[in-house]
């Protein structure tokens, strides 16, 4: 038996539940794994074999989730700094979500990977989490998803319901501009000339009013052009100016790797920022920097 054709949706399915890339890619070979192991008691009259290894795969992320902290982004853990001057502490004990850097797998239904639904998601217990992705996101039926977590149809609408509730009241719903989207691509490219050529008040015009900017692992989070522009004068301050961008692709989100110069030449992966677009504008960049996230992204350096 053949599983591998799978193993991109298993992740991107894992992905959605547990909030790490990293961790997903673990407890789909944990899945494969386990599928492998049991091939001899698989039976097709009862299920595809994509049906069963969703079930394996349910009870490896409800298991991995047992007792387990959610992964939060910084906004959702408390109000907006108001100075950008703070301290840029890494908050090291905080399991903070990261993103899914799509070039590694070709996955579809890439809109419900967005960063603000799987943040959203993170908020629900595993198995309302589990109910909402299998029926809305991969569109099994309630009886399949009731057999894969050994529930009644009807337990899978009830939960089904809350969690679209919770979701929304999460901040998962809105509308946000796909990558490829004709306007999205000129903003982000406008934001792209900005960055490198360091002009902070050319960043500042292309956010929305209430534009939010936060760092993970770094606790810190910026609501608004003037804080997020403060930030930015600080980041060239810091780093210099003559940044290099690439872009890359996350969660079906317009995405940069952005590299710092560094004082013998050359330039050395920084972040990795996921934009989200709106209404043309910028109303959000998730700037993630922790070296492990980053290498799933990009490479590390950059040389004339």
């Amino acid at each position: 038996m053949d599983f591998e054709p799978f193993r991109g949706e298993l992740v991107a399915y894992c992905y959605r539940m547990v909030g790490s890339f990293h961790e997903a890619e673990d407890l789909t070979q944990e899945t494969m794994l386990r599928a492998w192991k049991a091939r001899d008691r698989y039976d097709p009259a009862r299920a595809s074999v994509r049906t069963w290894l969703y079930r394996i795969a349910t009870n490896v992320c409800l298991t991995a989730l047992q007792g387990r902290a959610r992964r939060p982004l910084p906004s959702g853990l408390g109000a907006p700094s108001e100075d950008p001057g703070a301290p840029l502490a890494p908050a090291l004990d905080v399991p903070w979500l990261e993103p899914f850097p799509e070039a590694r797998y070709d996955v579809e239904a890439r809109a419900d990977l967005r960063l603000a639904l799987v943040a959203a998601l993170q908020l629900l217990p595993p198995r309302q989490r589990a109910v909402l992705v299998l029926r809305e996101v991969l569109e099994f039926s309630a009886a399949e998803v009731a057999g894969r977590l050994g529930t009644s149809v009807a337990a899978v609408n009830s939960a089904l319901q809350r969690a679209r509730a919770a979701v929304g009241r999460g901040g998962g719903a809105g509308e946000v501009a796909e990558p490829d989207d004709p306007e999205a691509r000129a903003v982000v490219q406008r934001y792209v000339r900005a960055f490198e050529a360091a002009d902070v008040p050319a960043l500042v015009r292309l956010l929305t009013e209430d534009a939010v900017l936060e760092m993970p692992p770094v606790p810190l989070w910026y609501r608004g052009g003037r804080d997020y522009g403060r930030f930015m004068e600080r980041v060239f301050a810091l780093r210099g100016t003559g940044w290099r961008v690439r872009r890359v692709a996350a969660n079906a989100q317009p995405a940069l790797a952005a590299y710092a110069p560094e004082p013998g030449g050359g330039h050395r992966l920084h972040t990795v920022q996921v934009l989200t677009v709106t209404g043309g504008r910028i109303a959000r960049n998730v700037v993630f920097a922790d070296p492990r996230v980053l290498a799933a992204f990009a490479p590390p350096a950059l040389f004339p």
